[in-house]
């Protein structure tokens, strides 16, 4: 009989990052009704169900000594993994999270960038008067290449830098960093308020994406429309936001322990 699941499931892989859920491990004995959960077998060894992904793992009993609890306590009482729409929810979540802590890392990154222009402006632009007078000497004497006057334009570019708008820019990408950091972090730990502040924040990001692409269609442009309208909706939907499909009192899915632990063991088989 085959006991492991024959596909690969998001339990699965879970599993073999964050380990298996198996209570029958921790106990000194094990009862004749606890056979859904855990068997013990020849030489002190145990057979021992993982409550997430329904493995059966070959486990050495505690030793009457050990730190370890006496026997199961009733299902109700153990530590319940998530399992099916649950756990795809909460790992959906964790890669928008994951999606807005790299945009959040790059508004950081922006931020830096533009105080820096913002604090060294007066001296750029001190220099760049020095080059601008340079390479206009340069150019009345020795003729007017492509290479100088591109240097001229970058000198004229700094020249024109506006300290105001270098300033509401930087007040602009801080205000869009935080946001994202904070959709990050909210997400991450799965907090309900994260959720519609992202959905609100990247709905009204939505108008600026459709001048865009209205001013020029690119790949990316439609991706990232595309990428954001999709997750509004996973959100509203999914997680029953603004009330819609009964809201948050019929969010949580009913997980039927008991169908799950009905399963066949090898119990059955002994």
């Amino acid at each position: 009989m085959r006991l492991t699941p024959r596909h690969w499931h998001n339990e699965t892989w879970i599993c073999s990052i964050r380990g298996h859920v198996v209570p029958a491990a921790a106990v000194t004995t094990l009862r004749p009704e606890d056979h859904r959960l855990g068997i013990d077998v020849a030489d002190g060894l145990r057979l021992c169900r993982c409550l997430r992904c329904d493995c059966w793992i070959e486990c050495e009993a505690p030793s009457p000594g050990a730190a370890a609890t006496e026997v199961l306590a009733p299902l109700g009482e153990l530590s319940l993994p998530r399992r099916g729409r649950q756990l795809q929810d909460a790992i959906f979540l964790r890669l928008i999270a994951l999606n807005k802590a790299t945009h959040a890392t790059a508004f950081w990154l922006l931020s830096l960038a533009l105080g820096a222009i913002r604090f060294k402006l007066p001296v750029m632009q001190s220099s760049a008067r020095d080059l601008d007078r340079l390479v206009t000497t340069t150019l009345d004497s020795t003729g007017r290449d492509p290479a100088r006057q591109w240097i001229a334009r970058g000198a004229h570019g700094v020249l024109g830098l506006d300290t105001s708008k270098i300033r509401f820019l930087l007040v602009l990408a801080l205000i869009y960093a935080v946001v994202e950091t904070t959709e990050a972090v909210g997400l991450w730990k799965e907090r309900r308020w994260a959720e519609y502040l992202t959905v609100v924040a990247t709905a009204g990001f939505l108008p600026l994406e459709v001048h865009e692409l209205l001013d020029r269609v690119t790949v990316l442009r439609v991706l990232a429309l595309t990428v954001n309208v999709a997750l509004i909706v996973w959100l509203v939907l999914n997680k029953h936001l603004f009330g819609i499909r009964g809201g948050e009192a019929t969010l949580h899915e009913h997980t039927d322990w008991q169908e799950i632990l009905d399963r066949p063991s090898p119990a059955h088989h002994r």
